[in-house]
């Protein structure tokens, strides 16, 4: 149960975007712009470290959305989104991406940790600071949604059907709307 009052039976943030408009105009924006607008990384690229981050963070219901987006995006390759999860070192994913996931993964601990070298590694792996921006912002509202989803006790379904179906509109549809 929900730690205030949410709209019955709407999931996650979805519940808290509806019960609370002024807020969702600004959180929805921002997620529409740094998932969808333009950016060197693709939109799949951006759901993977979306879906990184929030598994990081134990966030199930950021996690289970966002990785279906991703599956949704990524279409015969969505096996990527679940090896990156259980195993980045081991995953199917180029230089460029594990290096970005590895800052994400800096950044969702402590962005004080996050190095010269890493980011010197992503660049070599053909980063461009629009991607490393994207990443390191990307962890970040992940950070702040995770917490705003789980710090309200929001519900979480258990339904994978669900977050199939959630994943397929926001892949195709966006956040904002």
């Amino acid at each position: 149960m929900a730690h205030i009052r949410l709209p019955e039976g709407v999931p996650g943030i979805v519940g808290l975007l509806n019960q609370f408009p002024d807020s969702a105009q600004h959180l929805s924006g921002l997620a529409q712009s740094v998932l969808r607008g333009p950016s060197s990384l693709s939109e799949a690229e951006r759901e993977v470290i979306a879906s990184y981050v929030s598994a990081g963070n134990e966030c199930r219901f950021c996690t289970s959305s966002h990785a279906a987006a991703a599956r949704h995006l990524l279409g015969d390759r969505s096996e990527i989104v679940d090896a990156v999860i259980a195993d980045l070192e081991n995953a199917p994913v180029d230089a460029k991406l594990k290096a970005l996931l590895t800052i994400a993964g800096k950044v969702r601990r402590d962005g004080r940790t996050v190095t010269p070298d890493d980011v010197h590694t992503a660049r070599l792996a053909g980063a461009d600071d629009k991607a490393i921006h994207d990443t390191v912002l990307i962890a970040a509202m992940f950070c702040m949604y995770n917490r705003y989803v789980d710090g309200l006790a929001t519900l979480t379904p258990q339904d994978p059907e669900l977050y199939r179906e959630m994943g397929k509109r926001l892949a195709t549809q966006g956040y904002v709307g």
